[in-house]
């Protein structure tokens, strides 16, 4: 008894909030590589005579790649385990985008060449982030405080919006669009080296004391890093086969690729939205783009504080997750009715309740840390990831077609719309009850 009171005396460690905040620092400066050409790109394109098409192919190269490796990087993860593949992605992504900068050596169809080469690097060597994320988030963090640490670091890339959109418009006026590439290179690589002795599984860190370790255990913490170990590619394959099999998790995937359809609407349509549909200036744009990501941010936080208060109130893990996800997709139905208003700061104001409602409901990854067989949770997030990220391909290209076909952007506002309510049907009707599914 005596022995129990003394265990009870312990202030428990809280290592897991430093570990969540690496995971915030490192998808902010993720997301933040991936937005550097889109800054660094009208100064670049004048310098290098690249048209809008080569633009265009320039800006889908990370796509392409990154929804392709999402597979392989899940099973890298799940083969050598989160921590050093992490750091080996956050390394060879900065060097990729430290390189680009290097691009203004070459010109014309060289030039675009050598830049969409390396955007594919960019997209490769970013591929295991988010489900490595979700694997050490389900090691770290129990089920309670879940919902929470996801929506943290999934945040960030609203965060990375806020912080390093004016940094590297800053420097883009003063210094030239090489150095976008330089700064961010070199802050990444740093981060890496940082990551290396930070970073451990909750077994081994030596920051974690036994009282840590015992409550995020009892809470459903997974407390392993790492995966099942060496499978075989006929292994792998079954395992990808059980997973698209599950009705919940199929519910879960396609759900994601309709509110990363939104995401996709905002970074890359947007700002020429409010340009060529609203007749702001492109300065005017990049300012008007600030409120919504603030609010998606915020949203992303309340959306995972919500959740897990619902959790600690009492109620299933299926409602804490659905209610804040159903909230959130029917509140950013309300992008719809910017085609029936006039006024500017409507406009903005509706599109940041529609980000505000569409980060509530970007829980994906903590439902996705719920869910993920213990021995797979890699390859899960993987393609889970691979699902929402083909948004990224499609959504760029449907609206271009529907704006060039109409000559407006109001059939393409109703289409991320409806993005959102087939997002809703999936969870209220597909996926049933959220639990952790076991392989056979």
């Amino acid at each position: 008894m005596s022995a129990g009171l003394a265990m009870t005396a312990v202030r428990r460690s809280r290592v897991r909030l430093l570990i969540v905040t690496m995971l915030f620092i490192a998808t902010t400066i993720n997301y933040a590589d991936r937005a550097t050409l889109s800054i660094a790109g009208p100064s670049m394109a004048k310098d290098l005579g690249l048209d809008a098409v080569a633009m265009g192919y320039v800006f889908s190269a990370f796509a392409w790649s990154y929804v392709l490796a999402q597979l392989p990087g899940g099973w890298l993860l799940d083969r050598y385990g989160a921590k050093w593949v992490y750091a080996g992605a956050i390394f060879l992504w900065s060097a990729f985008t430290l390189l680009q900068g290097a691009v203004g050596f070459f010109t014309g169809f060289a030039a675009v060449a050598v830049l969409f080469g390396l955007r594919l690097c960019v997209g490769l060597a970013e591929a295991p982030v988010f489900p490595a994320n979700a694997r050490i988030t389900a090691a770290w963090f129990p089920t309670s405080e879940r919902g929470t640490a996801s929506a943290f670091f999934n945040a960030s890339q609203y965060f990375a919006t806020v912080l390093f959109t004016p940094l590297m418009g800053f420097v883009v006026h003063h210094y030239g669009w090489h150095h976008v590439f330089t700064l961010m290179g070199t802050i990444g690589i740093a981060f890496a080296l940082l990551w290396t002795q930070v970073v451990a599984g909750p077994k081994e860190h030596p920051g974690v004391n036994q009282a840590e370790r015992d409550y995020i255990e009892a809470g459903g913490a997974l407390l392993d890093m790492d995966g099942g170990g060496t499978r075989t590619g006929a292994q792998t394959g079954r395992a990808i086969a059980q997973l698209l099999r599950n009705r919940m998790l199929l519910g879960i995937y396609i759900g994601q690729y309709c509110i990363t359809t939104l995401t996709y609407f905002f970074l890359t349509w947007f700002p020429v939205y409010l340009v060529k549909e609203r007749g702001l200036s492109i300065l005017q744009a990049g300012f008007a783009a600030v409120l919504p990501a603030l609010c998606g941010f915020a949203g992303g936080l309340l959306g995972g504080w919500i959740s897990d208060l619902l959790l600690k109130r009492g109620h299933s893990l299926t409602a804490a997750r659905k209610i804040p996800i159903v909230g959130g997709m029917l509140l950013s139905m309300c992008i719809i009715g910017c085609n029936y208003v006039q006024a500017d700061a409507v406009v903005v104001g509706l599109m940041a309740l529609a980000f505000f409602g569409k980060g509530i409901g970007a829980l994906g990854w903590a439902v996705v840390s719920d869910t993920s067989p213990r021995e797979t949770g890699g390859l899960s997030g993987g393609l889970f990831n691979t699902f929402g990220n083909t948004a990224g391909i499609t959504t760029p290209i449907v609206i271009g077609y529907i704006v060039q076909q109409t000559g407006s952007f109001n059939g393409a506002l109703v289409f991320v719309g409806l993005n959102a309510l087939v997002a809703v049907f999936c969870y209220l009707v597909i996926v049933g009850e959220i639990r952790r599914v076991t392989l056979h």
